[in-house]
């Protein structure tokens, strides 16, 4: 199994990353993380995105040998809109998020989820609804961890050469936000309570398992990572 880390621009007053992540299986299925932010700019009031040369999400995606129609299995973490911008390539595949989630954003409760709508609620789209910690695949796990936004969901890779990888996305978007006591709350951050207990769990569950924890948006980070095409098997 190859696990890919997708930079799809750069946030740029933070010159944080927006990624998405693909996994090829050795069964010869293609599951994609999230997909970026939209071209031409993002809604509901979330910091620009500034795209680099090669950076949109179909050349990142060529670059390690995948074409749209490939993607098999599409999972959302959660549907803020630098996660859900290419979500409208993928019409052949399945969309895997959390109940949660997908009745809070189906709720027009969270103005930046409502604002976000177009780019997930697409015609002809299939979700799929999971509850709580699953098995996507053997060797993936979907872990639930809400508190940036109620629904939020991480993702477990175990591989074969560099063990288990933990794609926190939102819930830990930084290094800096690994002490479940003592990290930021983010303006974008909803549940305080909930965050913290996630991000517990989250460290935990790393620690268990020696995982590598990738940071959403870790400018940091990302300057140490394997960046597509090089990725980690």
């Amino acid at each position: 199994m190859r696990l890919y880390l997708l930079r799809l621009g750069t946030i740029p007053r933070l010159g944080a990353p927006v990624a998405a992540y693909l996994i090829r299986t050795d069964e010869g299925r293609t599951v994609l993380v999230d997909s970026g932010a939209p071209p031409g700019g993002l809604p509901g009031g979330a910091p620009a995105v500034e795209p680099g040369e090669g950076q949109d999400l179909v050349t990142a995606l060529a670059g390690a040998g995948v074409r749209p129609e490939d993607v098999d299995t599409v999972v959302c973490s959660h549907f803020d809109p630098d996660h859900v911008g290419g979500h409208a390539s993928f019409p052949a595949a399945e969309f895997v998020v959390q109940r949660e989630h997908w009745d809070l954003a189906r709720s027009g409760t969270v103005p930046r989820l409502t604002a976000s709508r177009p780019l997930w609620d697409v015609p002809g789209l299939r979700y799929r609804t999971v509850e709580g910690d699953t098995e996507l695949l053997p060797g993936i796990e979907l872990i639930a961890s809400g508190g940036h936004v109620p629904g939020h969901q991480s993702v477990l890779v175990r591989l074969e050469r560099t063990g288990a990888v933990l794609l926190a996305v939102d819930a830990i978007p930084m290094s800096t936000a690994l002490d479940p006591e003592r990290r930021p709350v983010l303006p974008f951050d909803l549940d305080e309570k909930e965050l913290r207990e996630s991000t517990r769990r989250l460290v935990d569950l790393a620690r268990a398992e020696n995982a590598l924890i990738v940071h959403g948006h870790d400018a940091e980070q990302w300057r140490t990572l394997r960046v597509a095409p090089a990725y980690y098997d």
